[in-house]
């Protein structure tokens, strides 16, 4: 009876280290007017302190995904039908973006493979943009594959992502200017003071809360994020209206988010790990790179802001990208739709294609094995 609450403080007391730590890592990036300081500060304060004082560490999952719910809920605002009919108008150009994006991963993968001396598979899977859950699951389950590795490029991938991206996006580059935000924010809560939160966030909030439920419960990709979405954007589409969330509040589900990612990096499990790291942030980087001309591309299909194509093609998690389009005011019912996609067919085209990739090396070994012993 005794070890019960002596488990229950040493937890309670790693929660509280992490989230001192996380506040302040916020509370730094806001000083220092960084972009998207609470997802950002979090993350990178947490990433550090949990490699350097490990085991006194930890999150609870519940956290992350309350955070992924006040996105999905804000995604889903974004969700009316004129909104979702202009996506189903943008269906050929999503399925021939995202293709180009994903044979770019492969070749990029190849590449580094060679580099690394690493085997093709583990290189592929740790490469694939996005699918995070469902790429680390199918490491798992392959025979040969590094799971280290593949974890490990895919972090590094979603951190490179989450830093670099903003850099674009807030820069004079992009046409963003720090004072137009400030006004736009000053917009935001004067409309926000005019709109009740009450009764309809509550009808809101239980919906959210059930489809997250729900989804998670039928193995939903990102059930905490796409449920609510789904959810609120139904909702909507009946009739009713839902409120916009005060800037706090969005702020919390950044620091959630954030201090989770912060958590997932270990480099300590890693065997060369210079090289492995170097390399990973390197093809991070190129699908930067990537995305960018992806982006300028369907700025030439779309009459869109590079902003928006840039968020809407970056392979970051649909989280994070909603988050600073929310910030930026890009075009977030824009950027969710190409970005739900891309978790789509991810989540239901690329698991059988690697299968198939896997099945052909598996082959192909087997032959040189067979005539190597002919000879």
């Amino acid at each position: 009876m005794k070890t019960k609450p002596v488990i229950n403080t040493k937890l309670s007391g790693r929660i509280m280290i992490t989230m001192v730590t996380a506040m302040a890592g916020g509370t730094l990036f806001n000083l220092l007017h960084m972009p998207i300081p609470w997802l950002l500060g979090p993350m990178i304060a947490v990433l550090i302190g949990s490699n350097v004082w490990k085991e006194r560490y930890g999150w609870p999952g519940l956290a992350r995904n309350t955070g992924m719910i006040i996105v999905g809920y804000t995604i889903g605002l974004s969700m009316t039908a004129a909104a979702l009919r202009e996506i189903s108008h943008q269906l050929p150009s999503m399925l021939l973006l995202t293709v180009l994006l994903l044979l770019f991963c492969g070749g990029m993968a190849y590449v580094v493979s060679i580099l690394a001396g690493r085997d093709y598979l583990t290189m592929l899977m740790g490469s694939v943009p996005g699918g995070l859950t469902q790429v680390l699951s199918l490491a798992e389950e392959t025979e040969g594959v590094n799971i280290t590795v593949v974890t490990v490029m895919q972090v590094i991938r979603l951190m490179t992502i989450i830093i670099c991206v903003p850099a674009f996006i807030f820069s004079p580059l992009f046409g963003y200017h720090h004072a137009d935000s400030i006004a736009a924010q000053a917009t935001a809560v004067v409309s926000m003071d005019g709109t009740s939160l009450f009764p309809n966030l509550l009808i809101f909030a239980a919906v959210s809360i059930l489809c997250a439920l729900l989804g998670s419960k039928i193995k939903f990709p990102t059930a905490y994020l796409l449920g609510p979405a789904i959810g609120t954007a139904v909702l909507q589409l009946i009739g009713l209206h839902g409120p916009a969330l005060p800037s706090f509040i969005i702020s919390a589900a950044q620091f959630m988010i954030g201090t989770y990612v912060g958590m997932l990096l270990r480099p300590g499990q890693l065997t060369h790990k210079l090289r492995t790291i170097s390399l990973s942030i390197l093809s991070s980087l190129a699908l930067v790179a990537g995305a960018l001309g992806f982006g300028l591309l369907l700025t030439k299909f779309q009459s869109v802001s590079m902003s928006t194509a840039l968020l809407s093609l970056a392979p970051g998690g649909m989280d994070q990208m909603g988050i600073i389009a929310h910030e930026v005011h890009a075009d977030l019912s824009m950027v969710a739709g190409y970005q739900l996609f891309r978790t789509f067919f991810i989540f239901f085209a690329v698991p059988p294609l690697l299968r198939l990739i896997i099945k052909y090396a598996r082959n192909q070994d087997a032959k040189k094995k067979l005539g190597s012993r002919l000879r």
